[in-house]
């Protein structure tokens, strides 16, 4: 009997002065962390249109034709590929699109970009991109940013159910209408 309290004394002991018995193993910040953009912008709206989840790497010196190589399929920031959500149907670059998430896709170009939405889901970059999930294929307009962003970024802007998605990236920056 005096031997199971002690054993019992001895483990409450080492549980009490033990770091490693209830500490968590959470990973560090992410290189390209994960944002969102929503619109309309006003968070508190719960009448959204759209959302888009996004990981933002960063240029680092890096070119932005290494990171976002012209004319391949890329999955547009880092980590997994985008996923956008549109709570209502939409037309995406003047194409329709039904309420639903996508993930979406870009092809870079000079002038324009080709932005896919495809029904792929919980993608990792564009490694596994096929051709047969898209919904759509849209061009997006290519035009340079007043100011060099070092992070991917993408927004919303627009006024009622017309909005439109920017991405931009170093001197890039791409829009696509969204209309709800």
């Amino acid at each position: 009997m005096k031997k199971s309290i002690l054993s019992i004394l001895v483990f409450a002991v080492a549980l009490v002065f033990s770091n490693d018995a209830f500490a968590q193993n959470f990973r560090k910040i992410d290189k390209s962390p994960m944002d969102a953009a929503a619109y309309p912008v006003d968070w508190k709206n719960p009448d959204k249109l759209a959302k888009v989840v996004y990981s933002r790497p960063q240029l680092k010196g890096r070119s932005l034709d290494k990171l976002a190589p012209k004319g391949k399929v890329w999955r547009t920031g880092a980590n997994e590929a985008v996923e956008i959500t549109f709570y209502k149907d939409v037309t995406f670059g003047g194409k329709p699109v039904k309420a639903g998430t996508y993930t979406l896709f870009t092809i870079p170009g000079d002038n324009e970009w080709t932005v896919i939405l495809s029904t792929a889901r919980n993608v990792w970059g564009a490694y596994f991109y096929n051709e047969s999930e898209d919904v759509v294929r849209v061009m997006a307009k290519v035009s340079k940013a007043k100011s060099t962003l070092e992070v991917f970024s993408m927004a919303f802007d627009g006024k009622g159910n017309d909005a439109n998605l920017y991405m931009g990236w170093g001197d890039v920056l791409v829009s696509v209408p969204v209309k709800g």
